[in-house]
Formats: structure tokens, sequence, C-alpha cells
């Protein structure tokens, strides 16, 4: 029996041959050489690419966006397809407005005067029928409270093509009397409209002077303290933006003081209402100084005065030489 060695390293390098490491070109006619299994970098690298998931879905989507968008880009290069786009959009959309589910028929005012309404209806402007689409509704608010005689103003469409127009229209308190002629007023000063330009349902009071307006609250507190008086309260004048005199029709003046008014006009009621004071030959009667009542007679009254003064003192020069 033959005996099978293993043969060690430097003896199958012996064995080797040149021949079998240099490689040999394939004479004609000679068979291929076995194809090598192992793959080329760059087809190890595409592969490798090609099962990354984010490359994969981005090919995916990139390409048919790409070619949509190079489409759209080419239909778009038109000037005369992108305005029949926007004419056929126009059209379109002039369909959906002007159908009767969205006009606006009619236009109801609630809450005004005759007058106010009148000019609401002068102020919308609105050519009814009309789209609701075509109405801008914070702008119309804001031009109606643009009106002197509008607080404020809410505006709705409704159901059945109705446009609800609700106005808080402020009330006439006082007139306003300055240099550029008599206003209407209301509680907090804002300007209403002018004398004359609307109906007033009863008397106003009336003030006068720089910054009245901005103290109506308290000169209504005063003129309501006067009702006793009756008619014979002409109104009332700011004095210096900081007091008021109650002026009569007589010409006489309360002189109020800054801190205090109401309190210093009921001590003069009540003295009127004892002694008749305010219906004696008095200009005015001063309560400027807390402390202290002064009273201004008129010019007869105070001859009068010194007439009576000069014949006491002659009366009693009389008296003392007797």
């Amino acid at each position: 029996m033959r005996q099978v060695t293993a043969d060690g390293p430097e003896r199958q390098l012996r064995r080797t041959s040149v021949r079998t490491i240099i490689p040999r070109r394939n004479l004609p006619g000679a068979p291929a050489a076995a194809h090598d299994p192992a793959p080329s970098k760059l087809s190890y690298r595409v592969t490798r690419l090609w099962l990354t998931p984010i490359f994969r879905k981005a090919l995916h989507l990139g390409i048919p966006l790409f070619a949509l968008f190079a489409a759209v880009a080419w239909y778009l290069s038109d000037d005369a397809r992108i305005a029949g786009l926007f004419e056929a959009a126009y059209e379109i959309r002039r369909e959906i407005e002007n159908r009767p589910e969205f006009r606006v028929n009619v236009l109801g005012i609630d809450g005004a005067s005759d007058d106010v309404t009148e000019e609401v209806r002068a102020a919308l402007a609105l050519d009814l029928p009309i789209s609701s689409f075509d109405l801008d509704l914070d702008e119309l608010r804001g031009r109606l409270e643009a009106l002197p005689p509008v607080r404020t103003a809410d505006l709705r469409i409704q159901s059945g093509g109705y446009l609800s127009v609700r106005i808080d229209e402020r009330v006439p308190a006082a007139l306003w009397l300055t240099h550029e002629g008599l206003s209407i007023i209301d509680e907090e000063g804002h300007f209403v409209a002018g004398f004359g330009n609307r109906e007033l349902e009863t008397p106003l009071p009336l003030l006068g002077g720089e910054g009245a307006n901005l103290a109506v609250t308290e000169a209504l507190d005063l003129m309501a303290a006067t009702e006793i008086l009756g008619d014979r309260v002409h109104g009332l004048v700011r004095m210096g933006e900081r007091r008021w005199d109650v002026v009569l029709t007589n010409e006489t003046r309360i002189m109020l003081p800054e801190a205090g008014a109401r309190e210093a006009l009921d001590r003069v009621l009540a003295l009127h209402d004892m002694g008749e004071i305010l219906s004696r030959d008095v200009t005015a009667v001063d309560l400027r100084n807390p402390g202290r009542l002064t009273v201004r007679l008129t010019g007869e009254a105070m001859d009068e005065l010194r007439r009576m003064r000069t014949l006491a003192a002659e009366r009693s020069d009389g008296e003392t030489r007797g």
C-alpha cells in the first residue's frame, strides 16, 4: 500500500512552476478562462447605493416630479396659455360668485334714527343685488364707525341674501359752544352732529369753553342739581379746563372750585332756598376758595350800598352832635 504524506510549504512552492504564476494568454481556439464571480468596485458601489432606502425613494419620486415640473414649465412658457388659464379661472370664479345663494339682495339697518339711517346708507353705497364675495365686512364696518353719530356697527350676512347692519348710536347729551360754532356731543364728549343738522327730541344743556367736552359727565351732574332753579340756568362754562362756572339768565355766575364742585353748588342752592340770594343784584357768587363765600354785587347795588352807608354815617354824626 502506497503511503501518502503531506507535503510541506517548501515542497509545494518548488512544485509550482513559473507558468502557473504568470497568466498565460488565451491562444486562438483555446477555452476561455473561468469568470471571476467577485463584483467590480463600481458594480459593488452601485448595488449598495440602490439598496439604500433613501436613494430608492428619492429616485422613485424625483424622476416623476422632475418630469411633471418640466412639462408644466414647458406649458407655461407660452404667454397665451397663461392668459387663457387666468381667464378660465376668472370665469369659473364669477360663475360661482354670481350664484343666487351667494347674492345679497336686501339691506336692513337697525338701532339708528332716521337721520343716522340715511347717513349709514350713504356711507355703505351698495348697489344691490351684489355678490357676498364682493363685500368686505371689515372695511364696511370701519366706514360706518367713522361716522360721528355711530359708536359701533355690526354687519352680518344672513340667509336669504339679507345684510343685517346693527348700529349702536351715540346719544346726544349736551350742546357745546366753541369758536367754531355749536355742536352736539354725547356723554363721552364725542362729536355727534352740528347743531341744526339733527332733530333733538329734548332740550340739551349748554356747555361752553375749551375742554368742556372732556368733563361732560360732571357737567350733567351739576345741571341736574340746578333743576330747582328752573329756566334761570343758561348753561355751564369751563374755565381754564379746570373748573366750572354756572351762568344764570340774569348773567349771574356761580364760580365753583376745582374739587368738590357739586358740594359747593349745593351750598349756594341751600342759601338761595332760604334767602333768594340768586334773585338779588348779584353778579357772582365766588366759591373758588372752599373756606370762604364771596358775593359780588352789581353796579347799581354797589351805588345803593354806598348811598346807604353815607346816609348811615350822616345819621350817626347827627346823633353824635345832638
